[in-house]
C-alpha cells in the first residue's frame, strides 16, 4: 500500500492518500479531515491503519506486564525525593548524576543500586509512594494491567514495616491508580531464596492471607543454584493447599534442572524467564504440552549475561517451538528500558510485526491470574481496543 501524508492546512489536519492506494478500488475508504484539537484517534480505522507505523502501534496498543519489580520499577526522581526524605546520601548528588549511576554496567552496579533502593524505602508512606509513580509509568505506556512481584519480607526485617500495613498502603495505590489513571495492579508477593525456610512460610502465610485483598500470586527469586525451590517445599505446599498459585523464577541463571524444580516442587503455573529450557527438549516438550507461560524479560538477560546481546536471544526459538511467550521488563529502571521498549527492540530486532505484537500481548492477558470472570472481560476490553487500533482481531498464543 502507498503511503499517505498527514498535512497541517489552515489548523486543521488532512490526511492525503496517494493515487496509487486507490487506484483499482472503487470503494477505497476516503481518509477524513480532523481538527488538531481531536487528533489522530479521531480518524477512521482504515486511515489510522495506513499511516500508523509499527512503533506507534507498540506504543498505542494496550499492554499487560506480568514480570515487574516493584522497588526496580523506581525512577532516579522518586529515589532522589526518598533519599531526601528520609535523610539518606546517596552516592550522587544531582539528579543527572544519579541517572548516570543509575545506568546499568554489571552486575554488581546492579545490586548495588538495587540495595540502595531498598535502603531508601524507610516507611509505609514510601512504599505507597513508589506505588503510585509506578502506576503513572504504566498507565503512560497504556500498560492497563500489571502482576508486581513485591519483597515484603525485605521491608519487614529490615525496617519492621508489618505486612498488613504494606499491604494497605498498595491497596490505596492500586485503588487510585484504578480510579484516576486507569491502570489495574495485582501483587506477587516472592519469597526471597536466600532467607530461612521458616521465614519462607512466613511470606507465605501474608500472601495466603491476603488472597482477594489484591495478592494473586506467591514468587520465588534470587539465586537460583544456592537455594533451590525444595528448601522451601513445605511453603509451596502450603499455598497449593489454599489455592495460591506459585508463579518461581527458573531457568534464568540457572539451567533445566531449575525449571524442573520449579514444575515439581513449586507447582508453578507460568515460570518467571524460563529461557533456558530451550537446553532440554524434553522440558520444552513438558512446557508445551502443559502450556505453561514463561515470563521472557529480554534486556534484563541481556545486561545479567544470561545472553550475550538481543540477536543471541532465543525468543524466537520459544515461539517456534509452540512455547507460551509473554514479554515484561522486569527491572526497568535498573536495565533503562519500558515495557514499550521491550516489544520495539523485539520488533527491530527480529522482524516481528503488528500481529506478532499483539499476540504477545494477548498471550498475557489470557496469562493472567485474575480469577475467570475478571480474566474473561479484560480479554473481551483488550481485543476490543486491539481492532480499534489494528482493524483486526487476535486471540493470542503467540
Amino acid at each position: 500500500m502507498g503511503r499517505g501524508l498527514l498535512i497541517r492546512v489552515g489548523g486543521r489536519v488532512a490526511v492525503i492518500m496517494p493515487l496509487s492506494t486507490l487506484s483499482g478500488r472503487a470503494h477505497a475508504p476516503q481518509c477524513e479531515t480532523v481538527s488538531p484539537q481531536v487528533g489522530w484517534d479521531s480518524l477512521s480505522a482504515s486511515c489510522r491503519m495506513a499511516h500508523m507505523t509499527l512503533a506507534d502501534f507498540a506504543r498505542r496498543m494496550p499492554k499487560a506486564e506480568l514480570h515487574v519489580h516493584l522497588e526496580g520499577a523506581v525512577r532516579p526522581e522518586t529515589l532522589l525525593q526518598l533519599s531526601r526524605r528520609n535523610n539518606i546520601p546517596l552516592p550522587a548528588t544531582t539528579l543527572e548524576e544519579l541517572q548516570s549511576w543509575y545506568r546499568f554496567t554489571d552486575f554488581a552496579n546492579f545490586v548495588d543500586v538495587y540495595l540502595t533502593l531498598s535502603e531508601c524505602i524507610h516507611t509505609i508512606e514510601d512504599i505507597e509512594l513508589i506505588a503510585r509513580e509506578f502506576l503513572k509509568g504504566q498507565a503512560a505506556q497504556n500498560i492497563l494491567y500489571s502482576e508486581v512481584t513485591y519483597t515484603a519480607y525485605t521491608h519487614y526485617i529490615q525496617k519492621g514495616l508489618v505486612f498488613e500495613e504494606q499491604l494497605a498502603a498498595l491497596n490505596r495505590a492500586r485503588a487510585w491508580g484504578e480510579e484516576a489513571l486507569g491502570t489495574q495492579m495485582r501483587l506477587i508477593i516472592d519469597i526471597p531464596r536466600e532467607v530461612p525456610a521458616d521465614e519462607g512460610r512466613m511470606t507465605t502465610e501474608w500472601a495466603i492471607g491476603a488472597m482477594g485483598d489484591g495478592v494473586v500470586g506467591l514468587g520465588l527469586g534470587g539465586p537460583e543454584g544456592e537455594h533451590p525451590p525444595e528448601k522451601f517445599a513445605e511453603a509451596f505446599v502450603m499455598a497449593q493447599q489454599a489455592g495460591l498459585p506459585c508463579v518461581p523464577h527458573a531457568g534464568e541463571t540457572a539451567g533445566p534442572n531449575s525449571i524442573w524444580s520449579a514444575l515439581r516442587t513449586c507447582s508453578a503455573v507460568r515460570i518467571g524467564h524460563g529461557v533456558r529450557c530451550l537446553e532440554d527438549p524434553a522440558l520444552v516438550e513438558e512446557l508445551r504440552e502443559r502450556q505453561i507461560p514463561l515470563e521472557v524479560c529480554p534486556t534484563s538477560n541481556v545486561c545479567l549475561g544470561v545472553v550475550a546481546d538481543l540477536e543471541s536471544h532465543p525468543l524466537p526459538q520459544l515461539i517456534a517451538e509452540g512455547l507460551r511467550v509473554t514479554i515484561n521488563s522486569d527491572d526497568p529502571t535498573l536495565f533503562d528500558t519500558t515495557l514499550t521498549d521491550e516489544y520495539l527492540k523485539i520488533a527491530a530486532g527480529f522482524g516481528f510485526d503488528r500481529q506478532d505484537l499483539q499476540g504477545l500481548v494477548m498471550n498475557a492477558v489470557h496469562a493472567s491470574l485474575l480469577d475467570p470472570g475478571e480474566k474473561a472481560t479484560m480479554i473481551e476490553s483488550f481485543e476490543s481496543q486491539l481492532v480499534t487500533i489494528h482493524g483486526t482481531s487476535s486471540s493470542g498464543m503467540a
